[in-house]
């Protein structure tokens, strides 16, 4: 069992239950742990591990060849690691899902596989039913994350729209009385048109004020004045 070589080995295809099940590509350089994964996922009816590969390069291969709804990769793998092969799917293959597996919750990890666009971050140490039941949901277009994964989602993102309220506050009490009330319009979705007449102000007047202002904010549009406008309170 397992891939050999530079491809992914192909597993039989197994009598039809009338449902159609999800697709999976299930790649991983441990061959043992592998194989209790397939074994595992292989119980559900609805599931169907259609392919295994031992590294990122070998997966990708088989992604690119086969019908898959699902791939699910290993964190750490030689040639090219499951981060790495995540990002490369997204290229390739952006509208296959994928999932992380892991033996451990690495918050880095997590971070990176998340802005890569995982779907699923799962832990090898699940249980087996918990393992079924987040992969059945990601094939099915969902996303699921293993309980511990979620609690440090959760509190990691608590986190970080708390550090963005104060940055965006901070930028706002350094602006001028005038400027704070035009990032107060503009955050409306107002145009410039629509803030010089609210503020009865010339259109060129408006132009150099968002000018100042979004030199003074840090940003380089309107749309991330506006966000920064939101997260400070102002609307």
């Amino acid at each position: 069992m397992g891939a050999h070589g530079d491809t992914g080995q192909e597993r039989p295809s197994r009598p039809s239950t009338g449902e159609a099940a999800a697709r999976l590509l299930v790649v991983d350089d441990d061959a043992l742990v592998r194989a209790g994964l397939v074994a595992i996922l292989q119980t559900d009816p609805g599931l169907q591990v259609v392919a295994e590969a031992a590294d990122g390069q070998a997966g990708l291969e088989v992604a690119r060849a086969r019908r898959l709804d699902l791939v699910l990769l290993d964190i750490r793998m030689p040639r090219l690691d499951g981060l790495r092969t995540l990002e490369q799917l997204r290229h390739d293959r952006p509208d296959l899902p994928a999932a992380m597996l892991t033996t451990f919750a690495d918050e880095d990890y997590i971070s990176e596989a998340v802005e890569l666009g995982a779907m699923g971050f799962l832990l090898k140490s699940d249980e087996p039913r918990e393992l079924i039941t987040m992969v059945r949901a990601i094939a099915a277009g969902g996303a699921a994350f293993s309980p511990r994964v979620a609690s440090w989602l959760i509190r990691s993102e608590a986190t970080a729209r708390l550090r963005r309220t104060r940055t965006a506050r901070t930028a706002v009490a350094d602006l001028t009385p005038r400027q704070r009330e035009i990032l107060g319009v503009l955050a409306t979705g107002a145009s410039n048109a629509e803030i010089a007449r609210t503020l009865h102000l010339a259109d060129g007047t408006v132009k150099q004020y968002l000018k100042a202002l979004f030199d003074r904010l840090g940003v380089t549009n309107r749309v991330q004045a506006a966000i920064l406008a939101h997260e400070a309170g102002l609307r």
